[in-house]
């Protein structure tokens, strides 16, 4: 590590100011902070001092994903060959899913880090790290048969749009990942809905139907086992299927203290209250599906993991995280069975409270202001 260390400070001063490849600063330094530790500290105002940077807690978000993802790699081989009537062992099926799945993320990291690199140098600002998770949330959270050209436009705007017209990392307000993959749901929607998306390559007579796509035309007799659904053996996005290792990715984040398990644990406790709400009430047969089931079934768990609790777009006061939490699992159910346009209502119910977190805290903190001055006359009185 000595000689990489010397190696980058030996090649600095040519990015700096003056040097031959001083346009080229930004991304020496974004290379430069993610292999070391910046050695520079703020010199002025209050700060938390702390021994882990954004980059390094990228680093674990990054980390606690990749569960998912290789089990989402082995499941895309998996159905290939099973739609295909072939045997495979698991050497092939994840080598056949890393072959579907690389495409997808070299796409994703070429568009997202080249417009980051873009906005960085115009602005003569550091890159971002928020791109370093959202470049592979995004190929996580689309099917496996999504065209590229399709993929580098949502990228594209959900990192402008989403992200650099806001200021950039941490002045965003919705998540740019769920904005990518709302802009291709709304802008491209037979490429991403149906049942000929979620597996690679698939044989004409295999049906490719998610387990939320069968709930949605009413086959409930077609649903997966909950074994099935939990271990993730089922079509759906390349990283969502397997609730298990999504929750093997929150175990880390939880242990490590990047995750926030208020989010998470009011999450799904907000949409298995609504699905046992939908039970009492039992106008249909969606109404009728155990609430268990939810927690299971399409981005829930994936949602309330690594979506929900993003920082920058979640709220920040702790009763605010409990309110927010909450309401995007009772939103998220109360889609997914009130509208049948949109199955996969956790994205919707995130986005939508991504908007509404501002608000939430600004009443959190309004209520403890009220609270203190009514103490605060009791005492003096």
């Amino acid at each position: 590590m000595k000689a990489l260390r010397n190696f980058l400070d030996n090649q600095k001063p040519h990015f700096k100011e003056g040097g031959k490849f001083e346009k080229l600063h930004s991304m020496f330094d974004a290379v430069e902070t993610l292999l070391f530790v910046p050695d520079t500290v703020t010199r002025k105002g209050s700060h938390i001092r702390d021994a882990i940077d954004m980059k390094r807690t990228m680093i674990v978000v990054f980390i606690a994903l990749l569960p998912a993802l290789f089990f989402g790699m082995w499941n895309i081989g998996n159905l290939h060959y099973l739609s295909a009537g072939e045997s495979s062992t698991l050497w092939n099926n994840i080598w056949y899913g890393f072959l579907k799945m690389l495409p997808i993320l070299i796409v994703s990291y070429g568009v997202g880090l080249g417009l980051e690199i873009i906005f960085a140098q115009i602005r003569h600002h550091e890159v971002n790290e928020g791109f370093f998770v959202s470049g592979l949330l995004i190929p996580m959270i689309v099917p496996p048969e999504i065209p590229l050209w399709q993929l580098a436009i949502a990228v594209a705007f959900a990192v402008i749009f989403g992200k650099e017209v806001f200021g950039g990392t941490g002045m965003n307000i919705v998540n740019p990942a769920l904005l990518a993959r709302a802009f291709l749901f709304f802008a491209y929607p037979g490429d991403i809905s149906g049942d000929k998306v979620w597996i690679a390559d698939k044989a004409d007579a295999f049906s490719g139907a998610t387990p939320l796509g069968n709930a949605l035309v009413g086959k409930f007799e077609n649903l997966p086992s909950v074994y099935d659904m939990f271990m993730g053996f089922i079509p759906g996005s390349n990283g969502e299927t397997s609730t298990l290792f999504i929750l093997i990715g929150a175990v880390i984040l939880l242990a490590t203290g990047i995750g926030n398990w208020r989010i998470m644990f009011t999450v799904f406790a907000g949409g298995y209250i609504m699905g046992l709400l939908f039970n009492l009430w039992g106008e249909n047969a969606y109404m009728d599906l155990p609430a268990h089931y939810h927690m299971i079934m399409g981005g829930f768990a994936f949602g309330a993991v690594f979506m929900a609790t993003d920082p920058v777009t979640a709220t920040q006061t702790k009763k605010g995280m409990y309110i927010y939490g909450f309401l995007i699992g009772m939103i998220a159910i109360l889609i997914r069975v009130f509208n049948p346009a949109y199955p996969e209502g956790m994205m919707l119910a995130i986005l939508l409270m991504n908007v509404f977190a501002p608000l939430i805290d600004h009443y959190v903190i309004e209520g403890n202001i009220k609270k203190r001055l009514k103490r605060l006359k009791t005492v003096t009185s």
